[in-house]
């Protein structure tokens, strides 16, 4: 195997991981919508981020309500633009719950955090439980509100 397909195949078999234990059904689909907004910051892509939202979708930042995608894609522009507040970040958000309140729209409950800079695990004291309302669009599944809480350690 080349060293570029062992390289998806590794990155494959970690995203897997990331399902947790809803890696089928209305519930995995659901997570997908949070996943794509985890590989979004992880890649500190602003529109990629944004584009997981609903149009009128919104996210709490610290405490800074953010609504609108547009406004959403603003914010993380500037935040992960280099000297930005989450500028090399990336995000920890592993399922725990997945709530189906009705077809098309669900509530996914995350344990994670951010990690800065070289840090591998997160510090206690940064670990947060999310929040992820998730509708879905058409065949796709988009986020339509995010916060967290912090969890303390």
């Amino acid at each position: 195997m080349s060293e570029k397909a062992s390289s998806l195949v590794a990155g494959a078999k970690q995203w897997a991981t990331y399902y947790g234990a809803f890696t089928q059904g209305e519930e995995s689909a659901a997570l997908a919508a949070p996943l794509r907004a985890r590989a979004a910051w992880d890649a500190n892509d602003a529109d990629a981020f944004a584009d997981v939202f609903t149009e009128n979708g919104s996210i709490l930042v610290d405490d800074e309500q953010i609504n609108g995608r547009e406004s959403i894609r603003a914010f993380f522009t500037r935040a992960f633009a280099d000297g930005g507040a989450l500028a090399g970040t990336r995000l920890v958000s592993d399922p725990i719950e997945i709530k189906l309140v009705e077809p098309g729209v669900a509530v996914v409950v995350t344990d994670g955090g951010v990690l800065h800079g070289t840090e591998t695990a997160l510090p206690a004291q940064q670990t947060v439980r999310g929040t992820w309302v998730t509708s879905r669009e058409g065949e796709e599944w988009r986020l339509v509100s995010q916060q967290t809480s912090p969890v303390k350690g």
